[in-house]
């Protein structure tokens, strides 16, 4: 990592070398996410929550990079194209659809279809970019898929064939392909502070997220309550799987490329049952060890393959 980029981190550059804790960082948040937005549901508005989690998150960066902003402000708006599109697709629609689906679906069924995000984000990439998949690659993403259907189905494939899906899941699936779209493009983002882009898309994704909100707000009438559990809701939204969570999975794809730190996504099925095992008093079982070795050993062979090289952000 360059001296510059070195600087963005602060105190955590150190940290800002090690890619596969930054990426394990990033799903243990976006877990929390999952639990948070399940938590809420039914009293907190799924637009609402994503609208006041930009807000939010964007104002805290901006806040710390505004001096950088107006530097970096003439090669964003060369690329603006790909921020907006970026900020569309990692920001107004993932979180949204993700929190329409967790009105409707069960917690197994939405970690089950994010296990799809690697596999979507292969396809991206070869869409896109023409990259195409080792045999490594390939074998390391069945792998590691079988150790997330190990985690979820709990070592009992019935589990799997006896789940049921409906329009909640549709909304999920939709989020996780837009994000995996989200994922293959940064490759493509501009050559900017890391924390300047995050400032920029998080508000750029609010930004789009406007007309939805006020649409939720005035026609349905659904306003965000003013009470600890909402409130808690958007701090913790906002601060852990937006702002820390967004800049350690940039980073973990600016350094081990997107194929292989969509992998690492695998691990959310066994990261939200330890946290079922924390937060809701469930009993872990032999499935979540055989599931982690599984997914590391998917890992591994993913990872022997050398990463497309990406540009470079500077301070």
């Amino acid at each position: 990592m360059s001296q510059p980029e070195r600087s963005s981190w602060g105190p955590l550059t150190r940290v800002a070398d090690w890619p596969y804790l930054l990426l394990v960082l990033t799903i243990t948040f976006w877990s929390g996410n999952a639990v948070i937005g399940r938590a809420v549901s039914g009293h907190v508005p799924p637009v609402g929550l994503a609208f006041w989690r930009w807000t939010l998150a964007g104002l805290i960066v901006l806040a710390f990079t505004w001096p950088r902003l107006r530097a970096d402000w003439p090669e964003i708006r060369r690329h603006w194209r790909i921020v907006l599109l970026l900020s569309f697709l990692g920001i107004a629609i993932f979180n949204t659809f993700l929190y329409i689906g967790l009105q409707d679906t069960q917690a197994i069924n939405a970690l089950l279809i994010q296990t799809a995000m690697p596999v979507l984000i292969i396809v991206w990439t070869f869409l896109i970019f023409g990259e195409r998949v080792t045999g490594r690659q390939a074998a390391g993403v069945l792998v590691s898929l079988a150790g997330a259907a190990t985690v979820i189905s709990r070592g009992d494939p019935t589990v799997l064939l006896g789940l049921q899906w409906n329009v909640g899941d549709v909304w999920v699936l939709a989020a996780v392909a837009c994000y995996a779209g989200y994922a293959a493009l940064l490759r493509l983002r501009p050559t900017v502070s890391p924390f300047v882009f995050l400032a920029v898309i998080f508000l750029a994704g609010a930004a789009m997220l406007l007309p939805v909100y006020l649409w939720e707000l005035l026609s349905q009438g659904r306003t965000l309550p003013l009470d600890l559990p909402a409130l808690g809701a958007v701090a913790y939204v906002a601060v852990f799987p937006s702002i820390l969570a967004y800049a350690c999975f940039n980073r973990g794809v600016a350094l081990v490329g997107a194929s292989v730190a969509g992998q690492v996504l695998y691990l959310m099925p066994l990261v939200g049952g330890l946290m079922s095992v924390v937060f809701l008093g469930e009993q872990l079982l032999w499935a979540h060890g055989a599931g982690l070795v599984l997914i590391v050993g998917g890992l591994w062979l993913a990872a022997r393959t050398p990463a497309p090289r990406l540009k470079g952000l500077k301070d």
